[in-house]
């Protein structure tokens, strides 16, 4: 059972200096900064989880960004957290839960019509640990059919006629515009760290297996993990700590700008210039700002990574899905049953060997942080592209995913589109507060 009451650890990093209420609208403070507010009696859960209903009416319309919405009980939950102890530093936020993740009172359809309607008995255990943090859940967000290829309604908020990313495009989206201050996404590519990317939000991936899947609708058991979204880095980590389980801390205190390695990786074939250009004006800022930046090459077994971790993804897929493929296949979409179609077509020899691969860039990764603290790479080659008919590409994602790296997305660039333009952080795999730290300075260097 949670604590009576919660207070934060010594050298807790709180936000910046809370903003006079009157000048902004709840639903756009920062999750830390709205915890704060209703901690401290200047603001109510229920004002903050009606604030967002509100921009909800207002860019829903355009964004679609939501597969599930019950306002009274988000409000009734609201009410039941403003009458109750703090139980945790995102005591009363509001939260949306990817459509892939079991949640008790709301349909969880995972994006796919064979489950309209489905209601699950229990919440998954990192909705069930959100809500003893004393969180409130506001509603389920848009998915790509089981975060597979075939895309969501979604539209990108800074200009619907591309897309938000995906699979987990409803929860970038729904953050993006002020729906909702946290969201939760998973990653089995590039499913977190390309969407927050393309729609302008912190995005965070977890160290593989820190955050509990039970309840997840899996699609690769692998590689699948669980992330999120959020506004700053603080955010995301807090948010990260209470789905984990595991204490909210404060980020380390870097002992001066960090040693940014940055890196082209397998994938720079797929860069696009403004992708390049964006990553050529970070890499100049963060050296202004001090950090010393060098070239990083991966070592050479990262060179099978991509393909790997496609093979390992498409194999367990086919297999994961064994029941949908087997029972409702007219229902799947043509992208889906390609998938199916592939990964079945996928030997165990070749799956032990993407195995293998696996298992030797883990324990290669750390010979190319010999002398810095942190690997710079693109989030996505460049903006959003236009059309919502595919999530764009995760080649930039897809070789951390398969080693299980931590994982940030720092916003603050934009294309010749004026769409944003992301940078990806990775550190070493149970290095994740590290990395947390290394973007959090990063992203101060590029706002401000």
């Amino acid at each position: 059972m949670p604590p009576p009451c919660w207070a934060p650890p010594t050298g807790f990093i709180t936000p910046s200096p809370a903003r006079p209420f009157f000048m902004t609208e709840p639903c756009d403070m920062s999750a830390l900064e709205a915890a704060k507010a209703i901690s401290d009696g200047h603001l109510t859960s229920e004002a903050l989880v009606r604030s967002c209903l509100s921009r909800i009416e207002t860019r829903e319309p355009e964004v679609d960004a939501w597969s599930a919405l019950d306002a009274d009980a988000a409000l009734a939950e609201a009410r039941l957290r403003d009458a109750s102890p703090t139980a945790g530093p995102l005591h009363g936020v509001p939260v949306g839960v990817k459509d892939v993740i079991d949640t008790a009172g709301l349909t969880t359809s995972y994006g796919s019509p064979i489950y309209d309607g489905h209601h699950p008995f229990a919440d998954a255990s990192c909705v069930a640990l959100l809500r003893a943090a004393g969180m409130v859940v506001l509603g389920k967000t848009v998915t790509t059919e089981f975060a597979n290829r075939h895309p969501g309604r979604t539209r990108n908020p800074h200009n619907p006629a591309h897309t938000p990313g995906g699979s987990s495009s409803g929860s970038a989206a729904a953050v993006a515009c002020g729906m909702v201050p946290l969201g939760i996404g998973t990653q089995t590519g590039g499913s977190v760290i390309r969407p927050s990317a393309f729609c302008g939000v912190v995005g965070f991936k977890p160290t593989y297996g820190r955050v509990p899947r039970t309840g997840l609708k899996f699609l690769s058991e692998s590689l699948d993990t669980i992330g999120v979204m959020a506004r700053t880095v603080p955010d995301a980590a807090a948010f990260a700590a209470i789905l984990e389980g595991t204490a909210v801390a404060a980020l380390p205190e870097l002992q001066g700008p960090p040693r940014i390695g940055v890196c082209r990786s397998p994938a720079w074939a797929e860069i696009e210039r403004d992708g390049e250009a964006a990553l050529r004006d970070a890499s100049a800022r963060f050296r202004e700002a001090g950090a010393i930046i060098s070239e990083v090459n991966l070592p050479r077994t990262f060179d099978d990574a991509p393909a790997a971790q496609m093979a390992i993804m498409a194999y367990e897929g086919a297999r994961e899905l064994a029941a949908e493929r087997e029972q409702n296949w007219d229902q799947l979409s043509p992208a889906l049953r390609q998938s199916i179609v592939e990964g079945l077509g996928i030997s165990r020899e070749r799956y032990d060997k993407a195995r293998s691969t696996q298992a030797a860039c883990r324990s290669s990764l750390s010979d190319a942080f010999g002398r810095i603290d942190v690997i710079v790479t693109p989030a996505a080659p460049g903006e959003a592209p236009l059309g919502v008919g595919s999530t764009g590409s995760a080649s930039f994602n897809r070789i951390w995913t398969l080693i299980g790296a931590p994982c940030v997305t720092v916003p603050g660039l934009s294309g010749k589109r004026g769409l944003p333009i992301g940078t990806q952080f990775v550190g070493l795999p149970g290095q994740a507060a590290y990395t947390l730290a290394c973007a959090h300075w990063a992203h101060g260097v590029l706002t401000r």
